[in-house]
């Protein structure tokens, strides 16, 4: 749908997501290589600028810039925030000087901040003298703050009022300055030194009386942020509240930006990935160009954590050879171990899911830690009881030995309690040390409960054995 006159285009009548992206692409392409370029105008011209930006990134490297260069002044600047970093780097090589320029001025100061944190910082300087010296200053200012916080995240278009305006002269203020705003729907109140002291959103003021002060209207109690509030707070605080933009202020209270709830949306996309990556013990690195890296840098990516793991694992095998004896007179214990370890670890990785989950909604917060690990620790009890009715049989069984039936019974209790008290434990642990609790992750979580799981099966068959005098009953 156009934004502007809501028509829709006749793609997006039959096609939508990523076949809508797909046609066009491929209508492009065909376009561009037998030179029509007029045509290129008419199929780009009904395309939202967010699907616009993601068919120039399929297209290949030698058309991007041609087809960008097709696009209007304002729907090029629209369509180049959406592009990948990558794809606006290219962009940026290929452009004349002047392109890039125009280009960079534009752009609205976070959208712009992103370009350059994703840029050589030798590019960064060249492009920050030549800008004009408002959007250099503004633009200085953001690269100022620490990155991943509401300083660095937020956007110095806005629109703020004074408590004396009237409703009327607050609407010619917001109709004059609306162009040059990236949201109109939270408008700010400030007062002389540039203090937040109410908060209206467009309704509120739409619906006053012409006479009424925005005093008078305004909502006094105002949500923000600091500048240094890390972005994962500032997108829980937008969330919670239902906001369209959350205020930034800096350490007097100065309203100094806000940030909108798309480049929020961006931010609960990168930490979602971060997480995931985490949690299949993947180095975190550029996550949005992963799949562009070379498989060395894949490869040094995963490499760290598996021969971290590698090692832990180790543990393992050392503790089978040290127990070799029972092995020895009870050979059909080996070979449910694979059960056991595999079991644990399947537990603990819930277990820690669920947790690492909590702790990322803050809903953990409400059952509080103690009970969320008690909780965990029950479930794998319960989860352990409910096998071992499976289990205990079928080894009895397979084992032609009660010895084995009860080593694998009392075990699988043992180690689905330990793996779910661990999951749930050790990622609370982490938060309160102030690390990353995705850290200690699935496979983190399964490496020690197989070290665990086969010292407790092993030694526990080692018990029993003694118990019964060296018989296997």
């Amino acid at each position: 749908m156009n934004e502007a006159t809501g028509a829709t285009s006749p793609e997006a009548a039959v096609v939508s997501g990523s076949d809508l992206v797909d046609l066009v692409a491929q209508q492009l392409q065909a376009l561009l290589s037998a030179g029509n370029y007029d045509a290129v105008k008419m199929l780009l011209q009904p395309v939202q600028p967010v699907d616009i930006a993601e068919a120039i990134g399929i297209l290949p490297r030698t058309l991007q810039a041609l087809a960008f260069r097709l696009l209007s002044k304002d729907e090029a600047i629209e369509v180049y925030e959406y592009l990948e970093p990558a794809v606006q780097q290219s962009l940026l090589e290929r452009l004349r000087s002047g392109e890039v320029l125009e280009l960079v001025e534009e752009m609205s100061p976070d959208d712009r901040v992103r370009l350059f944190d994703e840029l050589p910082a030798k590019v960064v300087r060249r492009l920050l003298a030549e800008l004009s010296p408002a959007e250099r200053r503004v633009t200085a200012q953001l690269l100022g703050y620490e990155p991943e916080t509401a300083g660095r995240l937020m956007t110095t278009e806005f629109i703020d009022l004074k408590e004396f305006h009237s409703a009327a002269q607050a609407l010619t203020i917001v109709r004059r300055r609306a162009p040059d705003t990236e949201t109109i729907y939270s408008l700010y109140v400030t007062d002389g030194e540039r203090h937040l002291t109410g908060i209206l959103s467009l309704r509120d003021l739409v619906t006053a009386e012409p006479e009424a002060r925005i005093g008078d209207v305004m909502t006094r109690d105002v949500v923000n942020v600091r500048t240094d509030t890390d972005q994962e707070e500032v997108a829980r605080a937008i969330q919670r509240y239902d906001f369209l933009a959350v205020p930034v202020v800096d350490r007097e209270q100065r309203l100094v930006g806000i940030v909108t709830v798309d480049d929020v949306i961006d931010v609960i996309e990168q930490e979602a990935t971060r997480d995931l990556y985490a949690a299949g013990a993947v180095q975190a690195g550029d996550e949005d160009d992963y799949f562009q890296s070379n498989l060395l840098v894949v490869a040094r990516r995963r490499v760290v954590w598996l021969a971290v793991l590698v090692v832990a694992n180790g543990f393992t095998s050392q503790v089978i050879a040290m127990n070799d004896d029972v092995l020895k007179h009870v050979v059909l214990l080996a070979a449910f171990i694979p059960l056991l370890i595999g079991t644990g670890g399947n537990v603990g990785a819930q277990s820690s899911t669920v947790v690492i989950r909590g702790l990322s909604t803050q809903r953990i917060q409400a059952l509080g830690r103690m009970k969320a690990v008690l909780r965990e620790a029950m479930a794998g009890g319960i989860l352990g009881l409910l096998m071992l009715i499976v289990v205990v049989p079928f080894a009895w069984w397979r084992g032609e030995s009660l010895l084995v039936g009860a080593a694998v019974g009392i075990s699988l209790m043992a180690i689905t309690t330990l793996a779910a008290t661990a999951g749930a434990a050790l990622p609370l642990l982490f938060d309160r040390m102030g690390l990353d609790p995705a850290l200690m992750s699935a496979p983190f979580i399964t490496t020690a409960t197989d070290v665990a799981g086969v010292f407790i099966y092993l030694r526990t068959a080692a018990w029993l054995l003694e118990q019964t005098n060296g018989i296997a009953f």
